[in-house]
């Protein structure tokens, strides 16, 4: 052929998928939920990091700094049909971030480490040492599906939430930071954004209210001058 055809055929659009994230009373309702629950230090982790799922499922114990309160993130993990679990490169060059560790999310892995070892006394010679922080109970790569539907969504229920993807824990980070008027650029930083203008279009939603309470700053900073 003396030319590609496909050239003159209009992609149809992806539509975008809407947000959906805890507000702060949402999120306090979750973590609350999520007590006791084997995965607790995941949720946690996920909803302090805004790790991409991947990236939490593909953490191994050496990469947390126990001592300096960080996680170095260097990989991901996904199933790949045929071929089974597959170890990859992080998303971006970007990606690969090293992310100062809430107090709370420190402890839980402190916790959950305990857990994990005594899951490994249990599973004796069955058990595959990997150093995964989230396995299975035999120590194995962690299924994803297995681990949404037999604990997550059923935290949420407790929690009385609507069924959100586990990707918006994420989302759930990055505006709760926002909020707090945390700056874009160290938002950025923490999810492994390649640039800033990607977390800034994401999240826009969350930068009007910004925009508000910055005149209201100024007004009364400049009101108290005079």
């Amino acid at each position: 052929m003396g030319r590609n055809v496909c050239d003159l055929v209009d992609a149809p659009r992806v539509p975008k998928q809407e947000l959906q994230v805890l507000d702060v009373e949402q999120a306090q309702q979750f973590l609350e939920a999520a007590k006791s629950d084997p995965l607790e230090a995941l949720y946690i982790a996920a909803l302090t990091t805004g790790m991409r799922e991947g990236e939490l499922l593909a953490l191994k114990w050496k990469d947390i700094d126990f001592q300096q309160g960080t996680i170095q993130v260097k990989r991901t993990i996904a199933r790949v049909r045929g071929q089974g679990f597959k170890v990859l490169e992080p998303k971006t060059p970007k990606s690969r971030r090293s992310i100062h560790l809430a107090p709370m999310t420190l402890e839980a892995l402190k916790h959950h480490r305990i857990r994990q070892r005594q899951q490994r006394l249990i599973a004796g010679a069955a058990w595959e040492e990997h150093d995964w922080v989230f396995c299975n109970s035999l120590g194995k790569p962690m299924e994803r599906g297995n681990m949404v539907k037999r604990s997550f969504r059923r935290v949420l229920t407790r929690a009385g939430l609507p069924q959100i993807r586990f990707h918006d824990l994420r989302h759930s980070c990055a505006t709760l930071l926002l909020s707090m008027g945390v700056h874009p650029k160290i938002v950025q930083e923490r999810l492994g954004h390649s640039q800033i203008a990607v977390t800034l279009d994401t999240y826009s939603h969350v930068l009007p209210s910004l925009q508000e309470e910055a005149s209201h700053r100024l007004d009364t900073l400049l009101v108290q001058r005079q």
